[in-house]
């Protein structure tokens, strides 16, 4: 586990990059940690009529208040609500990530975990970061306190990333298997963030605004902890307190753009049909207040803080990073060889221009949201060749899978970035990587990367070189999408990212970090 660094013992300049990103990456965790976050957008007055603040809205409570959670975060959110609320808080219950108990406790963060004789039941399930049996039963005793409320009563959902794997209740014919089935075929062709919730929805009882349907007429406040791009609250677990305007015929859409029409399997076909016959009109969420409360860009204003304290030149790059890894992997080496030029005091000639023009080019044609790096690039042309310089970014990349091994888009993320620095070092502007250090990371928020015990993993311009010291070929590695198995063996696992499950999620943290070397 990895707490909120609170400072340096030793100096920056006798510090390694590993030891800087390992705090940069500790440090952006560290600000969105739920109970901090959940204190600052919830307050409980109590002088007059008791009543629960949330921004502009007061909800008065009188021992009427139910609660109900989903996600990687919701287990800290929870305890830090049912410590606000008090007697408020009447009865309650959580999904949360399968383990997430035993490793708060082990890491020393009991503020993370419930009282005991707390009235808030957990339920620990979708092990791997997908849904089973024990997330169906969190789901189906959730449904059932929603169903029971009344118009006097007022329901606290908590919701964070991982909700969608925590709170599967398929639309009936559908079995919890047929709809893994389905989300796992578009997993593994690429699909999106936004695609793989839309057909979540589409086949759920209460994603897609079921679970506001089914509280109704109980007054509903959502605090939601985004891990999608953009804060999309209908997308963040598939936005079971936001209404829906998913259509069986835009579900169709994304089936037939991933050829998978022809295999679904015959309860999904059913329902689809028949939400396109009886389409659901537009609903009454009027008794639904939506509140974000933290997302990537916060935490990365803190990684920029905390690097600008170190004494790096420091941007944010975006809080939107998408695209196919390779392809992101791509333009990160060519950030990097420009830097390393500029570094190497090369900031005018056709070098750089053909750098600069490459990196331009390839930025326009990712379309990452935020994104505009002509004037970064201008300013990066001029530093003095001994800054040091640290870029950050955040969002989520997607992994096209053609082999069958283990790892995740952060491992995965790390190993390309090396093998492009790598194949970068044979060119003109590759040289002068090795003038300088360089660190990349990238590592997801909620401590998971897939379905491996890793956040995400470290790499640099030398890894595939000494990689092959040891034996192992980084572009069979690849071809396989087994980072992890590589991460493991290449010296001992040193260049994992192993935090542990975190109690947060915000999608994830990429940093670079780049110094000339000393000659």
């Amino acid at each position: 586990m990895i707490p909120a660094c609170r400072g340096q013992a030793s100096h920056p300049r006798s510090m390694s990059l590993w030891e800087h990103g390992l705090h940069l990456f500790r440090s952006a965790v560290g600000v969105v940690l739920p109970a901090p976050m959940l204190r600052r957008a919830m307050v409980l007055k109590t002088d007059g009529c008791p009543r629960l603040v949330v921004r502009d809205r007061a909800f008065p409570v009188r021992r009427n208040l139910y609660l109900v959670g989903f996600g990687k975060a919701v287990l800290g959110m929870a305890a830090a609500a049912e410590e606000i609320l008090g007697d408020h808080l009447i009865q309650g219950v959580v999904s949360v990530p399968h383990g997430i108990r035993a490793c708060l406790q082990q890491a020393g963060m009991e503020e993370m975990l419930l009282k005991p004789h707390s009235r808030i039941q957990v339920i620990e399930g979708a092990k791997h970061n997908l849904p089973d049996r024990e997330a169906l039963r969190a789901a189906s005793m959730i449904r059932e306190l929603a169903e029971g409320l009344t118009a006097d009563d007022l329901l606290l959902v908590l919701v964070s990333g991982g909700g969608s794997a925590l709170l599967p209740a398929p639309t009936p014919p559908i079995l919890l298997e047929e709809k893994e089935k389905v989300t796992k075929l578009l997993a593994s062709r690429g699909a999106t963030i936004q695609e793989l919730n839309t057909i979540r929805k589409a086949l759920s009882l209460l994603k897609g605004g079921g679970l506001a349907r089914a509280a109704y007429p109980a007054q509903v406040l959502s605090l939601i902890l985004s891990d999608v791009i953009g804060n999309p609250v209908d997308i963040i677990a598939s936005g079971p307190t936001v209404y829906s305007s998913t259509s069986a015929q835009g579900c169709l859409q994304i089936l037939t753009k991933y050829n998978l029409l022809s295999i679904l399997p015959r309860s999904v076909e059913t329902v689809l049909s028949s939400s396109i016959s009886d389409p659901s009109g537009p609903k009454d969420y009027s008794h639904v207040y939506n509140v974000v409360i933290g997302s990537n860009s916060l935490a990365l204003e803190e990684a920029k803080h905390q690097a600008e304290d170190l004494g790096y030149w420091t941007l944010i790059l975006s809080a939107a990073v998408c695209g196919e890894v390779s392809r992101v992997a791509r333009l990160y080496s060519q950030l990097i060889q420009f830097v390393c030029l500029s570094t190497a005091g090369l900031g005018e000639g056709p070098l750089r221009d053909q750098v600069r023009g490459d990196l331009l080019k390839l930025a326009a044609e990712l379309e990452i949201p935020g994104l505009n790096l002509v004037d970064p690039l201008k300013a990066l042309q001029g530093l003095e060749s001994e800054r040091w310089v640290c870029l950050l970014a955040g969002g989520e990349t997607t992994v096209q899978l053609q082999g069958n091994g283990k790892g995740g888009r952060n491992q995965e993320l790390a190993l390309q970035v090396a093998l492009e620095l790598h194949r970068a070092k044979a060119t003109g502007a590759g040289y002068f990587l090795g003038r300088c250090e360089v660190l990349f990371l990238s590592g997801g928020t909620d401590g998971q990367d897939g379905p491996t015990e890793a956040a995400g993993a470290f790499s640099s311009q030398d890894l595939v070189d000494k990689a092959a010291q040891e034996g192992l070929d980084v572009e069979t590695f690849l071809s396989n999408n087994d980072s992890y198995t590589f991460f493991s063996k290449f010296r001992n696992g040193h260049h994992l990212l192993l935090t542990g499950l975190t109690g947060t999620n915000v999608m994830d943290i990429q940093a670079i970090l780049i110094r000339a070397r000393d000659r």
